[in-house]
């Protein structure tokens, strides 16, 4: 099979406008490719980072979004709705964007490897690892390893937004005992949220291959006795409360599914949301207060920012 990959190369003022685009298009899930991120590793003299001449690093206001839409009679339509949607952005709600599109077709193998040779192993915080499935690592002690295979899903467990939830989860834990995660991608998170002690995890995402990926990373780490993943679209399919909801996705999203959040959350349970440039902070803190929920953490990375807030 194959699809359309669509990169778009945005001024990071825009970044959160063009992957709600890509979302509003049909993607369900976006790539982000952070040029400071690049630059910290190179800079830091990570090895794995470190062999990149200083040039392939990029300019650091422009970030990478990419998106992939599986070839079929709607892929033309979607195309175009792509570059109206990217034209009108740059022309009238964000004059003088620099912003700009390109298009190929991959293989499914293509997608699914091509990615592997920037993927390392990597300590998170004080306990986790996270490690793919194709390299050998030794535990030290109090170490806890994530193995995972992301293949088409979303989600290395390395990119400052996931960062910051697995460091919020380690202080978190233990306590929660039943978890959703929202969005999960490659089920990181509910497995890390397992591996550090909850009893229950549901893990939901929209993408049918994510679905896929996050059971077969689950099954990797030997905890699907708690982890559950379930095909739906963010809380729908949720019936019954939580002691924490985990949702790493975009402001947008978290603004709308957070008045869901709120009736889906034991009183004193914990929302951790990640995924939210600097410049759409303050809209996602007036969306969880508005929705009755006292933010009583943020953490920031390289330009991103994640909150926890609680149920009163």
């Amino acid at each position: 099979m194959k699809w359309q990959e669509i990169q778009v190369t945005v001024h990071r003022d825009g970044v959160e406008a063009v992957a709600n685009i890509l979302h509003e298009t049909g993607a369900n899930g976006v790539i982000i490719e952070d040029p400071q991120l690049k630059w910290q590793y190179i800079e830091e003299k990570r090895w794995d980072y470190y062999e990149f001449p200083e040039e392939e690093a990029g300019d650091p206001d422009l970030v990478v979004v990419k998106a992939y839409l599986p070839e079929g009679t709607k892929l033309a339509a979607q195309v175009e709705d792509v570059k109206r949607a990217v034209n009108d952005l740059k022309h009238y709600h964000l004059p003088g964007l620099y912003c700009e599109l390109a298009f190929s077709l991959v293989d499914d193998q293509d997608w699914a490897t091509s990615w592997k040779k920037y993927f390392k192993t990597e300590k998170i915080g004080e306990k986790i690892v996270i490690k793919p499935t194709w390299e050998d690592y030794q535990a030290q002690d109090g170490e806890i390893v994530v193995e995972l295979d992301p293949g088409m899903a979303f989600g290395t467990g390395t990119h400052p937004t996931t960062a910051m939830c697995i460091r919020a989860l380690e202080k978190l834990f233990p306590g929660p005992r039943v978890v959703y995660d929202v969005g999960t991608g490659s089920g990181v998170l509910a497995i890390v949220a397992a591996k550090l002690g909850a009893e229950d995890v549901l893990a939901i995402d929209l993408d049918e291959t994510a679905v896929k990926v996050a059971w077969e990373n689950a099954d990797q780490n030997d905890v699907t006795h708690i982890v559950r993943v379930e095909e739906g679209n963010l809380l729908d399919t949720v019936a019954e409360p939580a002691d924490l909801i985990i949702a790493n996705i975009i402001a947008d999203i978290i603004i709308m599914v957070t008045p869901a959040v709120k009736e889906h959350l034991l009183p004193g349970g914990r929302f951790l949301c990640s995924g939210i440039i600097e410049e759409r902070e303050q809209e996602v803190r007036a969306a969880l207060e508005v929705s009755g929920l006292t933010i009583v953490e943020t953490w920031r990375d390289s330009g991103w920012v994640a909150m926890l807030a609680e149920r009163r």
